[in-house]
Order: C-alpha cells, then structure tokens, then sequence
C-alpha cells in the first residue's frame, strides 16, 4: 500500500483533452482520502477512450509524504476540484464530477456551490459522515499520534493496491471531519442528477454514508446502484466495468444534444 514504488507519473495529475463531439464534455475524476489519482486513472482512461476531456487531480497533501496531510485545510480539497472545474470550462460545454469516498463529498461540496457549472454527479462509496464518537476524540489523539493505522486497500482483487499512505494521518482526519459535516449540511441545495455505486461489502466506510447521501440530498433524479463483488476501492475491483459502463450511459442521458 506504500507510494514509494507507484509507476512514474501514477500519483501525478492525469489530464487528457479530448476530441470530436465528446471532446466538449469534461470528466473531472476526484479521488479519496490518503489515496492518490492511481485509484481513478483506469476510469479517466475509459472516458478518454471515447473522445471525452478527462482530468484527475491530485488533491493537496496526498500523493507525497504523508506528514504533509497533517498540514491540510479541508478547504483545500474542494478548491483544487473548483480549479479543475473552470479549467474543463475553458474547452468544454458541460462537466461532470465522479468522485470516490473522500472524493464523493468533495463532489458534492462543489455540487452545492457550483451546481450551474456542473450536469451531474456519479459517486462511488461516498462518504458523508464518520459514524460513532472515536472522530470526537481525534483532536486529541493528534497530540500525542501523528498517524493511526490506514484505511487504504480495501479492494477484494488479489494483487491490486490504490497506491495510498500507508499511514492515516490523525490531523488529516480532523480535517477530513469537517469536510464531510460542511458537504452534509449543503446537500438539500443540491439538484443535479446523481448516480451513486455502493458496495454491499465495504471495510472502509458503513453503508449509513450512502443511506445520508440518498435521503437528503435534494436532487430529484437519483439513482443507487448495488456492486455485490467489489469492496470500499469499487474503480479498482471486479465491479469496474459496472461503474465505467454505467456512469457512461448516465453522461450520455444528461448530455446536452
């Protein structure tokens, strides 16, 4: 699960532009927390396939040394995604967010604050919400650990890492909270049609974040697909085509003619 031997350019920025009539709708892919673009790249490279503009950020404080996610405002995350956002703008006459875990509220931050530059979103194991009282205790923690056992890898694929820290950083998490309480508060104010992929068989997260996501945000078209062979890294897992094919038909209907 360790970064140090990813492939070159695999924890990098992936950004593709694309061509023809598909070339103006932009995929803007949003990884999770501790991970690193490598979990989006073969979905990225699905869509690039076709003819769409895709980009795959690497969200500050991921992709590097670990300690550098302890120095994070959550701020940060949904700002680079807003940045990536108006730079698929510059070519593109519509743009949808995909995002995964961490990267699933991050989508829906900037849903709620940017929802007239965005047609749609397609999330995948979301997370919206750290269930229990152990997240209550984490300021504390963080002064006496720098770091808890990670989180990364939850992928029921023999062989097949996401290239995440190894580590979870204890402040990172702090931060990480508050995203998801200010993205929980602004989901009624969210509209656009929403796909969401959610593994019945999840060692990440509990299936509460999907339950929240479904009954409170205000999109009217909405849908939940269950993935019966994946766990919580679904991009990466026996369920991957599910998702590309899927989250492709759902671009396609929402696709302005």
């Amino acid at each position: 699960m360790s970064i140090g031997n990813a492939p070159t350019g695999l924890l990098e920025d992936f950004a593709v532009r694309g061509s023809g009539v598909e070339g103006k709708i932009g995929i803007l892919l949003v990884h999770g927390f501790t991970g690193s673009p490598a979990s989006m790249r073969s979905w990225a490279e699905f869509f690039s396939a076709r003819g769409y503009t895709v980009r795959v950020p690497r969200l500050p404080g991921h992709g590097r040394e670990w300690t550098e996610l302890n120095t994070i405002s959550w701020e940060e995350w949904p700002a680079r995604a807003v940045e990536e956002l108006e730079e698929l703008h510059k070519t593109c006459d519509q743009v949808f967010i995909l995002g995964q875990s961490m990267g699933g509220a991050t989508a829906l931050h900037v849903a709620a604050h940017h929802g007239d530059s965005i047609s749609g979103l397609v999330l995948v194991n979301p997370m919206i919400h750290i269930p229990g009282i152990a997240v209550k205790f984490a300021p504390l923690i963080s002064k006496f650990k720098s770091h808890l056992a990670p989180v990364g890898d939850d992928i029921k694929r023999p062989g097949i890492t996401e290239w995440a820290y190894d580590v979870l950083p204890t402040k990172g998490v702090i931060q990480l909270a508050k995203l998801l309480k200010s993205s929980r508060s602004t989901l009624p104010t969210i509209k656009v049609p929403l796909l969401l992929f959610h593994s019945v068989e999840d060692h990440a997260i509990p299936v509460s974040n999907t339950e929240i996501i479904m009954k409170e945000i205000g999109s009217v078209q909405k849908q939940r697909v269950e993935l019966l062979n994946s766990y919580h890294v679904a991009t990466l897992d026996y369920d991957a085509d599910i998702i590309f094919e899927n989250s492709l038909i759902f671009v396609q209907a929402h696709t302005l003619g």
